[in-house]
């Protein structure tokens, strides 16, 4: 009992240690915002240098000194971190320290079927809980002032963020907490509507195609819903057109904020929604052309990020696997964090059913994340009823092993009459300007 109360005694004090002047960074100079930015590059490239396997026979291979990158121009000249790699050999980037033996590891979500192992530390984790000050704001604003607006959170059972809350309520002695209800992304729309309808959020918070599919089903469908202050969109893109249906159709406005398993914190709207406001002092970000090269303000490109408070798995120019561009534009706001335009590359096909239903790839993740003989995978629906499934596995035995486990439960997921054609792959050829979809559907909901 009381070593369960000292741990979450110093979680609150961590918390606090951070909390002071979180609302304000957003606006500060550039100079300043530049200076805290650069401050944090030298550290974790010093830190990394020390501890993390990956960079520490880097710099020493390519002669490279870690004292010499002092600000993000010259973080900007590491070599470019492939997403393969990370994924493959993750221990080499885990740092080396008590930090990076103790950090919670966090799965990837796996929208390019091949989900990796991502280590936060337990100091940056709870550190997020006041960074995330600055993302709250437009969201009070928009809520009436409300300081804990409610939350009907549609996602994952195994999501991140379920995870994080998790560690917070063990971890913390927060008098004061989110009031959210988590709901899974497989339950029918009727069922989410009568939750709304009884719940009444300020806000509702889900993945960007489910969001965009829901609220088209509501508008076609004519079902009465409690319309929230606020939508939330996250973890990946919303489908043109859908944010503007949304808001002119509902007159309810749309936000949404980039973070992912690598990095919680990268970027979020305000209330203009003009495009993600980055938090350039705890995840630089960077746009690179096909030769990887940094790409001129407003010409899209791969973004590649470098998380500079993790001390778990150090992860430094970084592909991460969406396409976007960064403005020099200010923001009518007043922020001064650099804008990213809408992501491109991160849209999920939702497969709609015959029986009138719709599945979102998130359940084919659950299907396939615990089989660790597949290495990728790829659903693909040609016909309400017909569907095309490759699976990339080490060898044959390991393709009929992994095919008797997951067939049945694609058939609970999809139906049971649904015709499943499987078949084993080496690989899957894809092109560097085309994020991977580990699921795809060549039918209209």
């Amino acid at each position: 009992m009381i070593a369960r109360t000292c741990k979450k005694l110093y979680g609150s004090a961590v918390i606090a240690s951070h909390l002071t002047g979180q609302r304000r960074i957003p606006f500060l100079a550039r100079e300043k915002l530049e200076a805290l930015r650069d401050r944090r590059i030298r550290r974790i490239v010093a830190y990394a240098a020390r501890t993390v396997p990956y960079y520490r026979a880097l710099f020493a291979r390519e002669g490279i000194d870690p004292r010499q990158i002092r600000c993000a121009a010259d973080l900007d000249r590491l070599p470019l971190l492939d997403k393969d790699l990370a994924r493959a050999e993750p221990r080499l980037f885990i740092a080396e320290t008590a930090a990076g033996r103790s950090a919670l590891p966090f799965l990837t979500s796996g929208s390019t079927g091949r989900p990796m192992r991502v280590h936060h530390d337990r100091r940056s984790v709870l550190a997020n809980i006041p960074f995330g000050e600055r993302e709250r704001q437009p969201v009070i604003r928009g809520c009436g002032g409300s300081f804990r607006p409610k939350e009907l959170y549609i996602g994952n059972e195994t999501s991140v963020i379920k995870q994080v809350t998790a560690f917070y309520q063990e971890s913390t002695l927060l008098p004061v907490r989110p009031r959210r209800r988590f709901v899974s992304v497989l339950e029918p729309i009727e069922k989410i509507v009568a939750l709304a309808n009884a719940e009444r959020p300020d806000v509702l918070v889900g993945y960007g195609g489910w969001m965009d599919l829901f609220f088209k089903t509501v508008a076609a469908r004519g079902l009465d819903v409690h319309l929230p202050k606020m939508v939330m969109y996250i973890a990946e893109a919303m489908p043109h057109g859908g944010r503007a249906f949304i808001e002119d159709y509902f007159g309810v406005p749309v936000l949404s904020r980039y973070c992912a398993a690598e990095a919680f914190k990268i970027g979020y709207f305000c209330e203009q929604r003009t495009g993600f406001h980055l938090h350039e002092d705890l995840c630089h970000v960077r746009i690179v052309g096909p030769q990887g090269q940094t790409a001129p303000p407003g010409e899209p490109g791969e973004i590649v990020i470098s998380n500079l408070v993790n001390r778990g798995s150090v992860l430094l120019n970084y592909r991460i696997g969406d396409m976007g561009s960064i403005s020099d534009e200010p923001c009518s706001c007043g922020r001064t964090f650099k804008l990213l335009s809408e992501l491109e590359g991160r849209v999920e096909d939702i497969l709609p059913l015959a029986n009138g239903g719709f599945v979102h790839p998130r359940a084919f993740w659950e299907v396939f994340k615990h089989h660790s003989q597949v290495l990728q995978y790829q659903l693909t629906q040609h016909e309400l009823r017909r569907f095309q499934l490759q699976l990339v596995t080490v060898d044959e035995p390991a393709f009929q092993q992994s095919l008797e486990a997951t067939l049945p439960k694609l058939h609970r997921v999809l139906g049971p009459d649904a015709n499943i054609e499987a078949s084993r792959q080496d690989g899957f050829d894809r092109s560097r300007n085309q994020k991977f979809r580990a699921v795809v559907s060549m039918c209209r909901a």
